[in-house]
């Protein structure tokens, strides 16, 4: 098992708790558009909200937070009632959505990376891949859930901004830099590319229809 100091612990703690919460909004939203019930929009915020962290804590080796720690389930059960009850007040602001799933992605991000980080010390292959897997993993299911494409496959820079924010935080922790600072960094960095991508419509290459 992990051994975080109490301040590093609470810190780690604190950005799953956020990405939690800010995925679990991109959920909610999704499922109040495609028309499910209360149960439905409850259901959809949870997955969001956890699947990505479960996923890469079963990889790891560790029995995933979101089994053991209730307040997980809790704020995400919470979100989706609250945007049961809010959606219709705030449906003219749809942007709202997007900057929490942008937000959603850079805490997610940062946060994977810093658990390969505490499990396997400055890797960078591991941190990459717990950071994406962390970040991407709910957005998946959540537009399969809706029969959709995921987004992370054919909209806008959506993973690359993961991958760029993931290279600074590994970046700034080699050069000795504390991991609080390194992460609100590579939060800020993530966080900002996909903003941007949104508002600029940024696209990677695709193969192009005869």
């Amino acid at each position: 098992m992990v051994d975080f100091s109490f301040e590093l612990g609470s810190f780690i703690t604190i950005l799953d708790y956020l990405g939690t919460i800010a995925f679990a909004v991109t959920g909610a939203s999704k499922a109040i558009a495609h028309r499910a019930d209360i149960f439905g929009i409850i259901v959809l915020a949870t997955v969001v909200g956890v699947a990505g962290g479960i996923t890469r804590d079963v990889i790891f080796g560790r029995f995933p937070n979101a089994f053991s720690d209730p307040i997980y389930i809790g704020l995400t059960v919470a979100v989706g009632i609250a945007m049961f009850f809010l959606y219709r007040k705030f449906q003219k602001r749809m942007g709202t959505w997007l900057v929490f799933d942008a937000v959603g992605l850079g805490v997610f991000s940062i946060f994977g990376a810093s658990v390969a980080y505490q499990v396997l010390g400055l890797e960078f292959l591991p941190m990459l891949l717990a950071g994406v897997i962390t970040a991407i993993g709910g957005g998946i299911l959540r537009d399969v859930f809706v029969r959709e494409i995921p987004i992370v496959f054919v909209k806008e820079v959506y993973a690359v901004a993961s991958v760029i924010g993931i290279v600074v935080f590994y970046a700034i922790l080699s050069s000795g830099v504390d991991i609080q600072s390194a992460s609100v960094v590579g939060i800020a960095i993530t966080t900002g590319i996909r903003l941007l991508a949104m508002k600029y419509n940024w696209n990677l290459p695709k193969v192009k229809e005869s």
